[in-house]
């Protein structure tokens, strides 16, 4: 917020307070972002927006001067017409030829690398390089043919070997197989297909690093390849000057490339809600901007050159830091400010806004359809249009009465109360000469009361923002961080300090390396007390709350007071804290009141949930109890960190919205079951954990030491167990209770998985896990008739054999398997003897999560399409 020097004249109060302007840039980017939001969720033929786009000009030039109101509000239809006729109009990016070769069999790629693996290039990683390339060609049974696609290839070195390194520009030839992008048929789930299409991603591959032949020539931008260069030489630079404890975190600060922070810490950052800090966002451009464009004018720089060089230093930092688009954006909204203030026009943040939203909008309106952009742009919407009125009406009136502090003709310009308040101010310095006994400067109490004031200012937006972002946060992350006010507090301050002094060794480090290590020292120390401040804070057990995706009515309730908010904050002061009010209000709610879960009361639901090549089953029993059947997970060979638990099971139930389960179970003791059932009990804290055997798996104790962490009662069942659960009878029919458990024979785990029916009236479900010959024989003496069946083992030769199928006699089958998985699951032997049992058989490669509604009488199936 721009603020008068002490010495400018004093202009009354009633000029200048709560100024009524309208903000036509602001309105026009609105309507023209609806625009694309209706042509997004209503296509129509762009010819059709077009000829509405004429006919409101037409209509809004006829009663423009006849009726203002109409012909503004027949503009506004014209910029909706021309948002959504921009989007419609707006072709995706990518190539996609390459999706021809991605059949299965092996091609010969060249290709050049378009990107590096940061891990690897500082010796973090030796098992996978993940490299994004762009092919130059694909070779295919003594044929070649020119194709330029988006390529995103994993290298995997030889056993006992050293990875190589590969770097942008490099060209490359190696044999691979090509699959195109898959998602997760999960409602809710991330769109990972989409996501590396907009980033110009057509197809994935995997190599061996043994077979790349590396080739002649540079491929690639050679701006790019300094800008590469430059980044990697600031990452040696940091590596020499900070700790190895402490390099990854400054780099993520600075260069924001959190991939090099331990996980732990990751954590605690995310759940304090201050990640923010680790990436190069635009709040920290947005920051960063402030501090440099204040230190320039405590130098005495003038407007114009503080206002320059303050731009082109971010410039160059989004250069060299090769940010995406959430740093541009941010970038061009303070070259617009800047350019407000240089023009008088300071006072109009919100027009600003508006054109800087206008113009980015223009140039590629799928941006609005991302988080990044909503979160950016209401982000800056509520400090413009709440938090800077309410600092008018609360702190500024104070930070007008510290200007001057000696002057009595001010006095009598200001208003009975502030000018009282500067008439104690000065009793308060004369007191303070007489016990000090020297003269007390006036002026250092007033820098003192600014303090405070800033503090309290910093506060002010801080609970802005976190109440206007509770809606976006929970429907985008499902998070809702209760102790992220104070963990800014500490975290902004000490952000600054570190990204000041970081700076300033880094380019010192160039010059020469020990007079380098004095502001590093500083930076080390006020990250270290950060990092500890908000590892104390994640800590308790409060500090991120999980949410489910809010109701339909509460997100139109929450959009309402929000606006509300905005409309109110000017007004009276009642009317202004009821705005207010309403705002927190609503907040609150979508982090306390949990939503009504997305059930079909009175009936048995199973799903198979996508999970890829694993298991995993949510059973709602008539009642609405809730039960998760494991929760997928990444074998250790893939060398993967992605968390199906967090990633893809979690989003499915919170799309569904639930938000607690009554009960999880672990069918056995295999990383492609339980691998994401820690983050399950954290996100949903179930009351008990079902397990069959307990082996001493280091997968399945760290799940019971989570368990144990949060208070869930551990309840072993085995064969002979029945019980009802929420109006459902479940009956266990394995394993046995004197069933091995020293988990020394991993593959025996599959015969020692935990069988369950369970029944509802005349129907019922048979669930197997990974049961085998052996235990399906067993299976098969217990009565397992059941209308429908979770084939054992995702269709392995070894399970659903022939008298389990004429024991059980089903009608429905279900296989959890991954689309293109290594084994050949599901295997044809077993695809033909349900075909010949006449069972109609779904399959999550196929159609994705699929649920099955057993009524008590009849079951019926649902795909993920037709959820």
């Amino acid at each position: 917020m721009a603020r008068l020097p002490s010495d400018t004249p004093y202009v009354p109060p009633s000029a200048v307070q709560f100024p009524h302007r309208r903000q036509p840039l602001l309105w026009a980017a609105l309507a023209f972002a609806a625009g694309i939001l209706f042509g997004n969720f209503a296509w129509r033929p762009p010819l059709w927006w077009l000829i509405a786009a004429v006919g409101f000009a037409l209509g809004a030039v006829y009663f423009l001067r006849r009726r203002t109101a109409a012909g503004v509000g027949l503009g506004l239809c014209v910029l909706f017409a021309l948002g959504a006729l921009n989007l419609e109009t707006r072709a995706r990016p990518g190539d996609s030829r390459a999706l021809a070769f991605a059949d299965g069999r092996e091609v010969n790629v060249t290709a050049h690398a378009l990107a590096e693996d940061t891990r690897l290039q500082f010796g973090l990683s030796r098992d996978v390089q993940s490299v994004d390339m762009e092919t130059e060609q694909i070779a295919t049974e003594g044929a070649a043919f020119p194709v330029h696609s988006g390529l995103r290839v994993r290298f995997y070195p030889e056993r006992g070997k050293v990875m190589p390194i590969f770097q942008y520009g490099e060209r490359l030839r190696f044999p691979a197989k090509l699959s195109p992008p898959r998602n997760f048929r999960d409602p809710g789930v991330f769109d990972y297909a989409g996501y590396l299409t907009d980033h110009g991603i057509a197809v994935l591959a995997s190599a061996k690093a043994e077979n790349v032949e590396s080739l002649p020539g540079f491929a690639g931008s050679r701006f790019e390849f300094w800008r590469v260069g430059i980044r990697r030489s600031i990452m040696r630079k940091v590596a020499a000057l900070w700790p190895p404890q402490e390099a990854p975190l400054m780099d993520a600060m600075l260069l924001g490339d959190a991939s090099l922070v331990h996980r732990d810490v990751l954590a605690d950052f995310q759940r304090s809600g201050t990640y923010h800090v680790l990436v190069v966002s635009g709040l920290k451009v947005g920051i960063l901007a402030l501090l440099i464009f204040w230190l320039l004018r405590r130098l005495r720089a003038g407007e114009l050159a503080a206002s320059l060089t303050t731009l082109a230093f971010i410039v160059v930092y989004a250069v060299v830091t090769g940010a995406g688009a959430p740093v541009w954006r941010a970038t061009l909204m303070l070259a617009f400010y800047l350019c407000a203030r240089l023009l008088y026009r300071s006072s109009s943040i919100l027009n600003t806004i508006g054109a800087a939203a206008m113009a980015l909008l223009v140039i590629d309106p799928t941006v609005l359809l991302g988080a990044s952009f909503q979160l950016s742009f209401l982000s800056v919407l509520l400090i413009a249009a709440i938090g800077l009125p309410l600092l008018e009406r609360t702190t500024e009136p104070c930070r007008r009465a510290l200007r001057q502090p000696g002057s009595l003709g001010y006095d009598r310009a200001l208003p009975p109360k502030l000018a009282q308040f500067r008439l104690d101010l000065r009793m308060i310095a004369q007191r303070l000469d007489l016990l000090a006994g020297r003269k007390t400067s006036l002026r250092a109490l007033c820098r003192a009361g600014r303090t405070g004031l800033w503090i309290c200012e910093f506060l002010l937006i801080s609970a802005v923002l976190q109440a206007g972002l509770a809606l976006p946060m929970a429907y985008y992350f499902h998070m809702a961080t209760v102790v992220a006010l104070p963990a800014n507090i500490l975290a902004v301050p000490l952000h600054e300090v570190v990204m000041i002094s970081a700076i300033a060794a880094v380019l010192l480090g160039y010059i020469w390396l020990p007079l380098a290590r004095v502001p590093a020292a500083l930076a080390g120390a006020a990250l270290n007390w950060m990092a500890g401040g908000l590892h104390w804070m994640s800590a308790w057990r409060p500090a991120e709350v999980r949410v489910a995706t809010p109701e339909t009515a509460v997100m139109v309730a929450v959009a309402a007071s929000l606006l509300l908010a905005m409309l109110l904050v000017r007004r009276p002061a009642i009317m202004a804290a009821l705005g207010l009010a309403a705002l927190v209000g609503s907040a609150a709610w979508i982090c306390a009141v949990p939503p009504h879960p997305r059930l079909r009361s009175g009936t048995l639901e199973v799903t198979a949930i996508d999970v890829g090549q694993g298991d995993s089953i949510l059973l709602v029993s008539p009642e609405g109890r809730t039960l998760l059947i494991d929760a997928g997970g990444m074998p250790a060979w893939t060398h993967s960190g992605f968390d199906l638990g967090e990633e893809v099971v979690s989003p499915y139930l919170w799309a569904r919205r639930i938000s607690h389960l009554d009960a999880v179970a672990i069918t056995h003791a295999h990383a492609d079951h339980i691998g994401g059932m820690p983050a399950v009990l954290e996100n949903f804290h179930p009351s008990e954990l079902w397990l069959g055997v307990e082996v001493r798996s280091p997968e399945l104790q760290r799940v019971l030491l989570e368990a144990k962490k949060l208070g869930v009662a551990v309840i072993p069942h085995h064969e002979g167990d029945s019980f009802s659960f929420g109006g459902a009878g479940v009956r266990v029919l394995a394993p046995p209770v004197d069933a091995d458990a020293s988990g020394e024979n991993s593959r025996r785990r599959n015969d020692e998985s935990l069988a369950m029916k369970v029944s509802f009236g005349q129907t019922s479900v048979l669930l197997e896990g990974d049961a085998e010959r052996q235990e399906e024989r067993r299976i098969a003496e217990e009565d397992p008739q059941a209308d429908l069946l979770k084939v054992a083992h995702h269709g392995s030769a070894t399970s659903t054999i022939p008298e389990l199928l004429a024991a059980a006699h089903p009608r429905f089958a279900v296989i959890s398997v991954g689309a293109r998985n290594v084994y050949g699951h599901p295997k044809p032997q077993v695809l033909e003897r349900l075909g010949d049992a006449h069972i109609a058989t779904y399959r999550t490669d196929l159609d994705g999560a699929v649920t099955f509604y057993l009524d008590g009488k009849k079951v019926t199936p649902r795909p993920a399409d037709l959820q």
